[in-house]
Parts: structure tokens; C-alpha cells; sequence
């Protein structure tokens, strides 16, 4: 699977969202159920302050990666980056369900230094080669915090009847496995999701579910859950439309030289009516 750091170097200090000011970042498919021989999906992708609106930068598009009901890797065609989002259209040759998704992570310090002054390593846009930490990082340094994490966002969209051979979990960061399908979701419906860190249940991890359309509201409307010891959470919909579901994780179970391991995801559903 390939990775991209960009991503996470341009978003990694956005935390859960608490305010509607927050960014977030998205990827939006035109259809997320769909019948027929060669069908055919558009995606945005944008880091934006409203959902699902493009309103603050467009997304990369390096690192986005459709795996295929089949579990293969296919090519996005037909992109375009514009100033306050990026699109593409993704080709549904075979009946199922394809996974959308970019991630992006790995090892990453910060401190000060005798001044006072912030520091990172590695820099922003700059991929971590483990081999220079202890010479990149001092030993000493003031405030030190070296974390290794990863961040996840995706969509689903499903030709014909659903399958789950897209949605296997990579074992590398926060991952969302589904028990109900992400593509079988129901308004008034409950909907159980489990949440996996490295391929275990991430348990206590923090999830805030929003409904779209905040352009055209004063308050959020957001559910805030956390996963129980099984990685678990129950989502009842309350309405049709497209969902925004962000979780973040963290602990302090990984290997050196890092202190800190931790995990945001981030996903796109489409609740339908009865």
C-alpha cells in the first residue's frame, strides 16, 4: 500500500473538531450506491472550515489509493486541483464495494530548543528516515514529545450488492472495520462500527459523528461516542444525508523512540431514507 506524508504533515496538527470553525478533511463521492455495468463515481476531496463545503484549501491527491471489491489497487482518472478542492472520478468496472481512502504517518518529534523556540523533526513536508532521529534529535531537549502515528481518511461506494473484500483492515494506524456496512446505512437505523489501532480493538477511542449541510445551520448536531472494549460504537442515524465521522486515539503502547502512539480517522457515509 503507499503512503503519502504530505497529507499528514499538512493536517497533522487538526485534532477532533469541537468548534464549526474547525478544519476538517473530506473526500465527497457523487454516489455511494450505484447499479449497472461501467459506472462511475466523481470525488472532492478539500480541507474545509463547513461540511461538506469547499471553503479553506483543496486536498492533495498524492497518496489516494481505491481499492477494488477484488482487493486490488485501481487508478483514479480525470483529476483536477483547484484552489479549495481537489477532484477525481474513480471507474466501477466490477460489481461490490471499493474502499476511497489516503493515509499517511510515521515517526515525528517536538521540542524546544535553548531559546525557547518550537521545533520538529522532520520538517514540514519531509518524510522521517528513522536512522537520523538520534542525530536530528537532541537527547536533552526541552519538552520533548517524539509520537508515531497515522491518519486515515476514506469513503465507500458500492456497485450492485455489498461485499467486504475491500474493507480489510491494514493493521497500520486507526482503522474503521465495519460490522454493519458502510454502504447499508439507514436513517433511524442503528449501526455498529468497530474501531481497530494496528489491528487490535482501540478501545476508549473518541468519535464525533456530524451530519452534512452545516452551511445551513446554527448548531453542529454532532454525537460524541466512545468505542468500548471491543473497539466498538452504536451509531442511530437520525436523519438522511451525508455523515462526517471523525475518531481520534492515543497511548503510550509503541516501541522507541517514541513515547506516544496515535491514530485519527476520518470518514464520509451516506445514511439513506427508509
Amino acid at each position: 500500500m503507499r503512503f503519502t506524508f504530505l497529507l499528514f504533515t499538512t493536517i497533522a496538527a487538526m485534532t477532533m473538531a469541537t468548534t464549526a470553525q474547525a478544519h476538517r478533511a473530506w473526500l465527497e463521492p457523487s454516489a455511494t450506491v450505484l447499479s449497472g455495468d461501467d459506472a462511475l463515481v466523481t470525488v472532492d476531496a478539500a480541507i474545509s472550515n463547513t461540511l461538506f463545503h469547499p471553503d479553506h484549501v483543496a486536498m492533495s491527491l498524492e497518496g489516494i489509493e481505491v481499492t477494488a471489491p477484488d482487493g486490488n489497487v485501481i487508478d483514479i482518472i480525470n483529476t483536477s486541483k483547484g484552489r479549495y478542492r481537489s477532484v477525481f472520478d474513480v471507474p466501477l468496472a466490477q460489481q461490490g464495494t471499493y474502499k476511497i481512502a489516503t493515509a499517511s504517518g510515521g515517526l515525528r518529534a517536538f521540542w524546544r530548543d535553548e531559546a525557547g523556540n518550537r521545533k520538529m523533526w522532520p520538517g514540514r513536508g519531509q518524510t522521517a528516515n528513522e536512522a537520523e532521529f538520534s542525530t536530528a534529535v537532541p537527547a536533552e531537549a526541552t519538552d520533548l514529545t517524539v509520537s508515531r502515528g497515522w491518519r486515515r481518511i476514506e469513503t465507500f461506494v458500492t456497485v450492485g450488492a455489498p461485499t467486504t473484500g475491500a474493507l480489510q483492515p491494514t493493521k497500520q494506524g486507526l482503522e474503521l472495520l465495519p460490522i454493519t456496512h458502510p454502504n447499508d446505512l439507514y436513517a433511524t437505523e442503528t449501526a455498529t462500527f468497530r474501531l481497530l489501532i494496528d489491528g487490535q480493538p482501540a478501545q476508549g477511542a473518541e468519535v464525533e459523528v456530524v451530519p452534512g449541510g452545516m452551511r445551513y445551520r446554527y448548531s453542529q448536531q454532532a454525537i460524541t461516542l466512545t468505542t468500548n472494549q471491543q473497539g466498538e460504537i452504536n451509531i442511530t442515524w437520525p436523519h438522511a444525508g451525508m455523515y462526517f465521522l471523525e475518531a481520534s486515539y492515543r497511548d503510550d503502547n509503541v516501541a522507541k523512540p517514541a513515547t506516544v502512539r496515535t491514530g485519527s480517522y476520518a470518514a464520509t457515509f451516506e445514511v439513506l431514507p427508509l
